[in-house]
């Protein structure tokens, strides 16, 4: 089987200069969801029909399974599959797509597929109770389709029919070239429909069939924000449903946002506004507060995340507590029974099992041991304004608070580091380390006294 994605169009009433097919959905263009879902019916042939801003949507999407056709002029549907004609096996059918239906699922389509066979034509219909601005299927006595009207050329009475066209049809390959290159636009758009083939089909006794989806929200379109909008909505409804079905709380199944993949074991709750973002990971007993953002992240069992928590490409063990307000950057591992507390940042380093930063810390491009403590106000030195450099705590430090660690530097097992102390020297095992300082106190001091004006 043959899939042909039309995804010329330039989307004129989306205000804006990218491409209608790149608009993003659930985190990912409009055109990708079309294109993960015809990959799972493992298609000969996948043909991206591409036009305004082809460039940028073959940038965004290209892939080594995907070959694009150009239609210089947008014509119509039916001058766009003419244009992907010389990409396709002719031995097998052909699937029409579309790069603003994001949400059709692949069991609908399969349903059409094996409704047509190899030889019928096949049309996804779906009944609304509004049909304005559709294309109507016209069936006659026998229940047969005998055409499809576009809305702007129905009659009143085929205005009435309830049963509306998709877009979306297999058809024969073979005789496909011909009956395309048949095509008239005298009609109210004067373009060249292809819905208009079903006529030719029918006219070279190739039966018409016809399925339908299981929800409407699968056949609906994007030609504007707001509808946009509304299949964000629809597409994160369902996803909701999905978890609640799978046995995961939700606080409010109407405020959570999934772009990407979610996974979560049992026993999981989430609270209100939380944004999963690419592959992410919840095993048995996570907790998620409200307001957190978590992007491809791997959260351990009974591990709690509290509210307005930041997490972007971080792992961590079992029974973590991390935030309020805090962030995992990109290679930020915690151990079992790490804590990382209220505006503590971690990048690119390791807490070892117990060890805890409860309180306003930057931890960067470290290896810290187990049980260490890390003080409020403790920052690791990394940069040098031009190289990133490793700091090394061992097992069971101590790191009083305002700390400066510059690296490179190892802090030894044991270690004690006094408050207020910059280590920019190794320090050896079971030590205490502290710069000295002299306080002053003086009697009878006045502070200034702000001038009247």
């Amino acid at each position: 089987m043959n899939i042909v994605i039309l995804a010329a169009g330039m989307g004129k009433r989306m205000r804006s200069a990218l491409p209608k097919v790149l608009h993003s959905l659930a985190g990912k263009p409009l055109l990708a969801h079309v294109i993960d879902t015809a990959r799972t019916l493992s298609p000969t042939r996948l043909v991206v029909v591409v036009g305004h801003g082809a460039d940028k949507v073959r940038e965004a999407v290209g892939a080594p399974d995907v070959q694009f056709a150009l239609q210089d002029r947008q014509l119509g549907t039916g001058h766009a599959v003419q244009q992907a004609l010389p990409l396709l096996d002719p031995s097998v059918p052909t699937l029409v797509l579309y790069g603003d239906v994001p949400l059709t699922r692949a069991s609908t389509l399969k349903r059409l597929i094996d409704a047509a066979g190899a030889e019928r034509y096949g049309v996804l219909t779906v009944s609304v109770s509004d049909p304005a601005g559709y294309g109507r299927i016209v069936r006659d006595a026998a229940g047969k389709v005998k055409k499809i009207v576009e809305q702007k050329d129905a009659s009143e009475e085929e205005r009435r029919i309830a049963e509306i066209n998709t877009g979306i049809v297999i058809t024969p390959t073979r005789t496909l070239e011909t009956w395309l290159a048949s095509l008239k636009n005298n009609n109210a758009q004067g373009e060249f429909y292809l819905t208009d083939v079903v006529e030719r089909a029918i006219d070279a006794g190739v039966e018409v069939v016809t399925a339908q989806p299981d929800a409407e929200w699968e056949t609906l379109g994007v030609n504007s924000k707001i509808q946009l909008a509304e299949l964000e909505r629809i597409h994160q409804r369902n996803v909701a449903h999905a978890l609640l079905d799978a046995g995961v709380t939700l606080m409010d199944p109407a405020r959570i946002d999934v772009r990407g993949t979610l996974e979560c074991g049992a026993d999981v709750s989430i609270d209100v506004n939380c944004v999963f973002e690419g592959r992410v990971t919840l095993a048995d007993n996570v907790t998620i507060g409200p307001n957190c953002v978590i992007r491809d992240a791997v959260i351990g069992a009974g591990t709690r995340v509290d509210a307005y928590t930041h997490i972007e490409g971080g792992t961590t063990g079992a029974n973590v507590v991390l935030g309020p307000y805090a962030r995992l950057r990109p290679g930020a591992k915690l151990a079992d029974e790490a804590h990382v507390g209220n505006f503590v940042e971690v990048k690119n380093a390791v807490l070892g099992h117990g060890s805890k930063a409860n309180h306003l810390s930057y931890i960067g491009d470290s290896d810290i041991g187990a049980r260490v403590n890390i003080g409020a106000g403790t920052i690791t030195c990394n940069y040098d304004g031009a190289n990133k450099h490793r700091t090394v705590i061992e097992d069971d430090v101590f790191v009083g608070s305002d700390t400066q660690l510059v690296a490179p530097v190892r802090v030894g097992r044991g270690v004690t580091i006094a408050a207020g102390t910059t280590v920019w020297k190794d320090v050896g095992v079971d030590e205490l380390v502290l710069n000295e300082k002299t306080q002053v106190s003086k009697t009878g001091y006045k502070r200034p006294v702000k001038k009247k004006s």
